[in-house]
This record gives structure tokens, C-alpha cells and sequence, in this order.
């Protein structure tokens, strides 16, 4: 499968996503612990169908640590107990955020009070961010139909 637009040989592409990518470089600086923004991508991503960045974060993921069987039990996080109370919260979430079409007022008081136990506000904010930067890359790749799912190598865009 050939992707439908070459991002990279587009002038267009490249100033708006110096830009856009850059907000997901801020990301990972911010006060969210690593091992979180990873889940959530990963679950987004998961979501949304996403290929490439379940590969990219998958990877990421392990190469930064994370147990392989996390990384297995992120589909199924309700069911598993490998996760904390707090990435429970944050892929909770995740998950309401980025299925907001699906919910009658998008994400729940109750789950926004349940990730507010968890995390401070600014650590909120990276959350919401994520949430939005990782649907918003998922559309990138999937509208145009990006193959590098498998290909993908650690590090390859920092």
C-alpha cells in the first residue's frame, strides 16, 4: 500500500508539521511521567486504529523499559492489574477523549475528578494535550494512508 501523500516532499507538510511535531517534543518535557504518555498514546493510537503509531510507541515504549506484558494489557487495561491507580485514570481518560463522538458530552465529570486525584494540573494539561496531539497524528496517518507500520525504529523522529 503506497500512502496517499508524501508529507515530507510538501512544503505545506513541512512548515506546519515543524510546528505541529514540535508540540509533541514539548510533551515529552512536561511533568506527565514518560511511561504514562506512552500508554496513552499507545491506547489512543490503539483506538483510532492507527498502525504507525502503535508500532512507534509500542517500541518506544519497550525501549524506555516498559514490561512487555503492560504493553500486551493496554487494550485491556480495565481487566489488568499491572496498571496504577493513576495510569488507569490517565488511560480512562484517554479513552473518553478520544472517543468524544461516542459519549453524550464528551469526557464524564467522573472521569476528569478521578485523573484530578491523580495528577496536578499542569500534569492535566499534558494529559489533554496528548490526548488531542495523538488523535490529531492518528488522522494524519490514517486519511492518507501511511504504511511504515512495522518499520518504525527507536529514536527515527526525535
Amino acid at each position: 500500500m503506497d500512502a496517499r501523500l508524501n508529507y515530507f516532499a510538501s512544503p505545506t507538510a513541512g512548515k506546519a508539521l515543524k510546528y505541529f511535531m514540535s508540540a509533541g517534543k514539548t510533551l515529552k518535557e512536561s511533568p506527565l511521567p514518560p511511561a504514562t504518555q506512552e500508554l496513552v498514546a499507545l491506547r489512543v493510537s490503539q483506538i483510532n486504529g492507527c498502525a504507525v503509531c502503535i508500532d512507534m510507541h509500542t517500541k518506544e515504549a519497550a525501549a524506555a523499559g516498559e514490561a512487555p506484558v503492560r504493553l500486551s494489557l493496554v487494550a485491556a487495561w480495565r481487566e489488568a492489574t499491572v496498571f496504577t491507580e493513576a495510569e488507569r485514570a490517565a488511560l480512562e481518560l484517554a479513552e473518553e477523549g478520544t472517543r468524544v463522538a461516542d459519549a453524550v458530552g464528551g469526557v464524564s465529570d467522573e472521569v476528569w475528578a478521578n485523573a484530578a486525584k491523580h495528577y496536578d494540573e499542569e500534569q492535566l494539561i499534558a494529559l489533554v494535550i496528548l490526548v488531542s496531539f495523538m488523535n490529531s497524528v492518528n488522522r494524519l496517518n490514517i486519511i492518507t494512508r501511511q504504511p511504515a507500520a512495522g518499520d518504525y525504529q527507536v529514536g527515527q523522529f526525535h
